[in-house]
């Protein structure tokens, strides 16, 4: 079942999840009742009727598979951070070596994915090993375990418990899309018990998210998706329909999925965890910097801080460049073609992480330029012309996303 995919989900959620609402309420909670709910609702989102073993929809492959890949993410973490604690058997070749063996699986998944493979790929009772093995959200449990160990390796996390370390893995608000959280952000919400009126505060901030939400993905988006993007979707042919098709694309991208995070943060408020918001604003950026610090911001920062930085750090330690800006340049379109490549191994989505690359290399040169010409220019106008020039890369961008332009 889809993560707030149906009116039938939020139903079931709602009665599982009524118990910690209730002690919520007075200022309590099980940790076991939310262990508890928290495995149900794993195998209810995994369930699946087609494959599955024993004809049992809860015993379906994605459930197995999914519980497997967290034990072989724990071991990971937990055998690295009891490596890291001996200087003489950590080193650089090991950390990279965790690194891959992390991100293995998803590899094999964006490969299985992949239509470059065509009739070559891995088929198994007639169908694609992927549908059975490729679970929803392998990839944002694959960003967790990253950090993770990026921070063991920073020796910013000192230890991490066995039952922190599975609930913050298993978290099953943000399982399929996000928010990604940070480990050390988690454990203190999920450490400390709000008293009861700072989770009615919480319980309200969650009704609104659920309302707003429903307005997003299933009021607006669906009327984008109805009436512009899938009637449009298969019969461009003209200048004005590629135009028509990129606003609604759009649009349509940034309502489903806002929608969809606003559920996740809904949730995950009513578990006493305050996961970060995804979007702020998005299409009143003023530039490309400051719209991916408004769009899918737990995904942008991730990359900012795991990719980004750490390849900036390393560049100017090993000085392999003279130049700071030159180093950013380079780390931009390295974090970006990641970033594409990460969405999927197809073309469409490797120019659109390599297009946005090219747009902060350009945004660079242009504002280094700017400084040194005209200094800050804060008039309205000059805002206004931002948004307005930002929101149709952004757009453009997104229409190469899709896979309608290419």
């Amino acid at each position: 079942m889809t993560p707030y995919g149906s009116l039938h989900f939020f139903l079931i959620a709602f009665i599982i999840l009524l118990p910690i609402i209730i002690l919520g309420l007075f200022s309590k909670r099980s940790k076991i009742y939310n262990a508890l709910s928290t495995i149900v609702m794993l195998i209810i989102i995994f369930a699946d009727h087609k494959y599955n073993f024993l004809g049992i929809k809860y015993l379906s492959y994605h459930t197995i598979t999914f519980f497997l890949y967290i034990i072989w993410q724990v071991l990971l973490i937990k055998g690295y951070e009891k490596l890291n604690k001996n200087k003489e058997s950590n080193s650089t070749a090991l950390y990279v070596t965790v690194l891959f063996l992390s991100l293995l699986p998803l590899i094999i998944v964006k490969i299985l994915m992949s239509s470059w493979l065509g009739t070559g790929q891995v088929h198994m009772y007639s169908s694609k090993l992927l549908s059975m093995f490729g679970f929803l959200g392998i990839s944002y449990i694959a960003f967790k375990s990253i950090q993770l160990i990026m921070e063991i390796r920073d020796h910013s996390i000192k230890e991490i418990p066995l039952k922190k370390l599975l609930a913050f893995m298993t978290f099953f608000p943000t399982i399929s899309s996000g928010p990604i959280d940070r480990f050390r952000r988690f454990v203190k919400d999920e450490k400390k018990v709000p008293d009861s009126a700072q989770y009615r505060q919480l319980l309200e901030k969650a009704i609104h998210y659920v309302m707003l939400g429903f307005l997003y993905k299933y009021i607006v988006a669906f009327l984008i998706q109805k009436y512009v993007t899938t009637p449009m979707g298969g019969h461009l042919t003209s200048f004005t329909d590629y135009w028509i098709y990129m606003y609604g694309y759009t649009f349509y991208i940034f309502f489903d999925f806002a929608g969809y995070s606003l559920f996740a943060v809904a949730f995950s408020y009513i578990l006493g965890v305050q996961t970060p918001m995804n979007f702020n604003k998005p299409f009143m950026a003023k530039n490309i910097k400051d719209f991916w610090n408004r769009w899918h911001m737990s995904l942008s920062f991730w990359f900012r801080d795991c990719v980004y930085m750490r390849i900036v750090f390393f560049m100017t330690k090993k000085k392999y460049m003279k130049s700071t800006f030159h180093i950013s340049n380079l780390a931009f379109l390295i974090n970006f073609g990641i970033m594409g490549i990460w969405h999927g191994l197809e073309w469409h989505y490797i120019i659109y992480g390599l297009f946005h690359a090219a747009l902060f290399i350009g945004y660079a040169y242009y504002e280094r330029w700017r400084k040194k010409r005209f200094g800050q220019l804060k008039h309205p106008f000059f805002n206004v012309m931002g948004i307005l020039i930002t929101f149709h890369f952004i757009a453009f961008g997104l229409l190469i996303f899709s896979g309608k332009l290419i």
